[in-house]
């Protein structure tokens, strides 16, 4: 048991008869010090009693909030339905079960389909709660302008110039389209090898038509509870509706819209139904504005025929590896602002890397300068780029395969 520490004995005053009257004053100057110093000791002491004081008074007030918690029953999260005369349908997040039930009168005027409410165990709603920006933001790379232009891009010409016509054109020139009479095409999916420039194609698409660029990988779309994966496609074109004009960019699209089997686990249903949301905001397409998707994979094959037919996506480019005029103009691209020696030949360099993705190329030209630096010099030369080949070339592994990376 711990004690308060014990307070300074009060100072005494003694003086001796036989003391001349200058010892007597000196006694007592010294006696007033003394007390000076006890009085200081005093205050301090004081000044921290006080501020235990209100330590102490925040922890009671965190544990009275607390057990008023623990006495208050929990709440569960469900979403509206529909609105009817009779009440509320809502569906409760986790089991999928919908309920009719009653809001509180202060709630009628704010519930909304698709608002997310706290029920009570008799299912009535309690509470509207806020949009889930958080989650949004978790799952989304939102940028308002993108900072990559098509001439960051090399080896894909044509696909540049297809892509620009079905999504930069229709943003920045929609009259051109209502003269000649046609619907320009509502989606474009991009396929071929990893690191062959379609994210970065995408991003450039965005800025160039200064637009919103909005990315979301289909992985992030597979979600573990029933219904989430759903929400999040409405939000994902949501958000995007607020943002335009914006560009929608879904990478690994194959995780989402993968060809449909007859498996019956809750897994592969969910899925399912999230590519259904993906499919039925994909029709309504054409009325949402200034708003443009592309998608992205790198395995076609296994896409289901629902996504690639006439008026979701009327656009299918395939971004192959480059040839060999592509893969000099990307190391053209990821060497300008490096210090390269003037006898150092890109198109023999180019010219050896044959299979490389223009990630694999870029990688070339850093681990190039990387060389440099390591021998202590301020110029990249021919032979850096040729360590800088067989480096990537002895990480192939056992199957002699270039190892891609993102692009």
């Amino acid at each position: 048991m711990s004690h308060s520490p014990s307070l300074p004995d009060r100072p005494r005053l003694e003086l001796d008869p036989e003391m001349s009257e200058a010892e007597r004053l000196e006694a007592i100057r010294q006696h007033y010090r003394r007390i000076v110093h006890v009085n200081d000791e005093l205050e301090n002491r004081l000044e921290d009693a006080q501020g235990r004081r209100g330590d102490l008074k925040a922890d009671v007030d965190e544990l009275k909030r607390e057990n008023e918690v623990l006495k208050t029953s929990s709440l569960y999260i469900a979403s509206v339905e529909e609105l009817t005369d009779e009440g509320v349908v809502i569906k409760q997040h986790g089991n999928n079960q919908e309920v009719l039930t009653q809001a509180a009168t202060r709630l009628d005027a704010d519930l909304r389909p698709g608002d997310r409410v706290a029920i009570n165990d008799s299912f009535a709603i309690q509470q509207v709660l806020d949009d889930e920006t958080d989650s949004r933001a978790q799952a989304m790379e939102v940028t308002e302008s993108p900072d990559v232009e098509y001439a960051d891009i090399g080896g894909i010409d044509e696909q540049i110039r297809e892509v620009r016509e079905a999504v930069e054109d229709p943003l920045e020139n929609p009259e051109q389209f209502e003269t000649v009479g046609v619907e320009p095409p509502s989606g474009v999916l991009l396929h071929g090898p990893p690191g062959t420039g379609k994210t970065m194609l995408a991003k450039a698409v965005a800025n160039e038509s200064d637009a919103t660029f909005i990315k979301m990988a289909g992985s992030e779309l597979v979600r573990k509870f029933i219904g989430e994966g759903s929400r999040l496609v409405r939000d994902l074109f949501e958000l995007a509706a607020e943002r335009e004009p914006a560009v929608i960019f879904i990478d690994e699209i194959d995780a989402v819209a993968s060809k449909r089997t007859d498996s019956k686990t809750s897994g592969d249903a969910e899925v399912q139904r999230t590519m259904m949301q993906l499919l039925s905001e994909m029709d309504g397409f054409d009325e949402r504005g200034e708003i443009r998707i592309i998608a992205a994979t790198n395995r076609f094959d296994m896409l289901d025929e629902a996504i690639l037919r006439p008026g979701r996506f009327d656009r299918l480019i395939e971004v192959p590896e480059p040839d060999a005029e592509g893969r000099e103009r990307i190391l053209e691209i990821h060497t300008q602002e490096m210090n390269v020696a003037d006898d150092v030949d890109v198109s023999e360099v180019a010219t050896d890397l044959e299979g490389y993705s223009g990630a694999d190329i870029a990688s070339v030209a850093t681990e190039a300068g990387m060389f440099a630096i390591r021998d202590g010099r301020t110029e990249v030369v021919q032979s850096d780029f040729e360590r800088a080949r067989e480096k990537l070339k002895d990480v192939e592994g056992a199957d002699d395969q270039v190892i891609h990376y993102q692009y």
